[in-house]
Formats: C-alpha cells, sequence, structure tokens
C-alpha cells in the first residue's frame, strides 16, 4: 500500500502570504504574457536546427538555422545573419539579414539588410535594401487595393534583375 503524499506543515508567520514552507511551492509566475499584452505566437530555429515542411499559425518566424518549407505562412519573418529558408513564404512584413531562396510574398515592407540575400522571386508592396544586400532573380512591386493607374502594364509591374545587385564599399 502507498503512503499519501507528504502535507506541508504550517509553521511562523515570516513567510509571505500566499507561500508555506515544507514541501509546496510558491505559485509560478506564468510562462508567457497574455495575447492581450502584446505577446505574438513565436516560432526561433536557433543555430544549428533545421526545420522541413509546413509552417502555419506562427504570427512571428525568426530563422537563424535552416528551414525548408513547402508552405510558411505568418505576419512577421526575420531571417537573421546566417539563416537560410527556402521554399514557399508568405509574410505580412520580412527583414532578411540571412538567405531566402525561392518565392517570396510580402504584403508590406520588404526590408534587406547588407548581409541579407534573396534568390528566386520576390513580390512586395514596400522594398529597402541596405548597401550590400543582395537581391537575384525576379523582383514585382504590388499594388494597392485599386487598380494600377493606365500608364502601368496590365499584366504586371515586375522588373527583374539579372545580376546580382550589391553596394560598393
Amino acid at each position: 500500500m502507498s503512503r499519501p503524499p507528504l502535507q506541508p506543515t504550517p509553521t511562523s508567520s515570516g513567510m509571505p502570504q500566499g507561500m508555506s514552507s515544507g514541501l509546496s511551492r510558491p505559485p509560478m509566475a506564468p510562462a508567457r504574457m497574455s495575447p492581450m499584452q502584446g505577446e505574438r505566437r513565436t516560432l526561433v530555429v536557433g543555430r544549428g536546427i533545421s526545420v522541413q515542411g509546413t509552417i502555419s499559425d506562427a504570427e512571428r518566424l525568426v530563422v537563424e538555422g535552416t528551414v525548408e518549407a513547402s508552405s510558411l505562412n505568418a505576419a512577421e519573418l526575420q531571417i537573421a545573419q546566417g539563416g537560410v529558408l527556402k521554399g514557399q513564404v508568405e509574410v505580412e512584413d520580412a527583414e532578411i539579414s540571412g538567405l531566402m531562396d525561392g518565392i517570396l510574398t510580402v504584403k508590406g515592407s520588404l526590408v534587406l539588410r547588407g548581409t541579407g540575400q534573396v534568390i528566386g522571386e520576390a513580390r512586395c508592396r514596400r522594398l529597402q535594401v541596405e548597401d550590400g544586400g543582395q537581391l537575384s532573380g525576379k523582383i514585382s512591386m504590388i499594388g494597392g487595393d485599386s487598380p494600377a493607374p493606365a500608364p502601368y502594364s496590365s499584366t504586371s509591374t515586375s522588373t527583374t534583375a539579372d545580376s546580382t545587385a550589391s553596394g560598393a564599399d
């Protein structure tokens, strides 16, 4: 027959309210802030870690290792220096300091840092490339919610970069 669990024994009143001595532990603080306090569902793929497959329901993705995604939807993408992301990606905003290889659709701002590389196809509404940032492949600018004005081609507003765009020191 087993013994019942040990019960804490009350001691002096020197303990803070809500805590007792013995084997019980003080209540732990919540591990995360509530969504109402601005916390986003974040997935961090750390250095030396590889992930392959479909990523969904992550509001923010930080890539420090390697990700091969057949499909990735997120609000925010950050590829750190040394991070690699290959595949098809659709995000609201992206900041690239590492390597993005594949098809990247950014509904908002794409920021390509000086150490960043985008290879393949990129579509974005706003583009910022720092000195040293490299963009190889096809780039298309996404227009507003309304149709493009008459001077633009009705098929697309794309610009193709045949060579790597990089700044000189």
